[in-house]
Formats: C-alpha cells, structure tokens, sequence
C-alpha cells in the first residue's frame, strides 16, 4: 500500500543501534508500509516542518525523520522516505535533526 525509501545515513544510524531497536524499527516499517492510518503513538508530525517523525519506545526513545513524498498528510500518502534518526534527549535534538534531514531531502528528491 505504501512504499518506504530509507537512506543510507537511517539505515546506518539503525544498525548502530541494539538488535532490539533494529528489530522494531523494521516491525514498524512493515506497519506502516501495509497500513492507511497510523496511529499517533508511532507517526507524528513535526509542529511548524514538512516531516514526520517514527517513534521507537525501547527504553531509550529513538526517533526516524520521515517525509512524506507525495502528500502532505501521512495517512493518505503512498510513498515516504525515512531519512535520518537520533535518539531523543531533549526538544533541542529535534532543531538538528530536521535540519540534517532538509538537507539529505535535497540530496534524495
């Protein structure tokens, strides 16, 4: 139902993580590549971006930038590209994040 990309700095992020992380993080993107809408507790938007973010509860919170490629509401798009991760120590992360991936989405549209 729905295609996800994922870059190669996500993918190296996620296998810097434990088998645990790893492990949901590929449940997750099963998920939400068959399902239309996806709960809050896994995808959220970003307040004031164009991205999404994955949410991944095992014990530390790890967080995957998401964008949304051909509509601007997750839940009706049919292609997503998971762009880079960072785990959640305070709101301050989220300012580097989301610029890493501004620039990883130009390099990948």
């Amino acid at each position: 139902m729905r295609e996800i990309l994922i870059t190669p700095e996500c993918l190296n992020f996620i296998d810097g993580q434990n088998e645990r992380i790893s492990t949901k993080f590929f449940q997750l993107i099963e998920v939400i590549g068959e399902i239309k809408i996806v709960h809050s507790n896994f995808i959220k938007k970003l307040i004031n971006t164009q991205f999404y973010e994955l949410r991944i509860k095992a014990g530390n919170e790890i967080r995957v930038i998401i964008f949304s490629v051909d509509h601007s509401n997750f839940n009706e798009c049919t292609k997503a590209i998971c762009l880079n991760g960072f785990q959640k120590k305070s709101t301050k992360d989220y300012k580097k994040a989301i610029k890493q991936a501004e620039k990883l989405l130009e390099k990948y549209l």
